[in-house]
């Protein structure tokens, strides 16, 4: 993974849930790109339509929240968004999307700050998170070491694999 990522952000408000994320009624679709396709329609009609690889998404609190489907990140990743910040995310929504290698951010200033149609800038090494359309800066955490390993390798199964595991 690139230790950095640019791009324009889609804005949301508190608990998308993962039913919001990826409807239910299209889970029994086997094709990756089929089912990213459904991404954030209910929310978004026009998401997978204007969303462009490297674009960010910004949400307010408990993003992810709801079902445990790892389906939700996934396809978030397949239509090329780069990170999501949130004020806070759902703790299995948080795990599967480091599992998959979806880099996701917590700051509660960037996500409240930071407005649809923004371009934002983050350094996954340091954690700052710079609005480049207002030019503010703000700091969420870094990655550690060992979940920076799992983004860069992305995903779970292939940084084991890289480990020899």
């Amino acid at each position: 993974m690139k230790m950095t990522a640019q791009g324009t952000v889609f804005k949301y408000g508190d608990n998308v849930d993962t039913d919001v994320i990826i409807p239910a009624r299209y889970l029994n679709i086997a094709d990756p790109k089929e089912l990213a396709s459904h991404a954030m329609e209910d929310i978004d009609t026009e998401f997978v339509k204007n969303v462009k690889p490297g674009d960010i998404i910004v949400a307010n609190k408990n993003f992810g929240c709801g079902s445990s489907r790892e389906h939700a990140p996934r396809v978030l990743k397949d239509n090329g968004v780069a990170c999501v910040i949130a004020a806070s995310f759902a703790r299995i929504f948080y795990r599967n999307a480091i599992n998959i290698g979806l880099p996701i951010l917590e700051s509660a200033e960037a996500a409240e700050a930071i407005a649809a149609g923004d371009t934002v800038s983050i350094d996954f090494g340091t954690g700052v998170i710079t609005d480049e359309t207002t030019g503010e800066t703000f700091q969420a955490l870094p990655f550690p070491e060992f979940i920076q390993n799992i983004i860069d390798n992305d995903g779970l199964l292939n940084s084991l694999k890289a480990r020899g595991v």
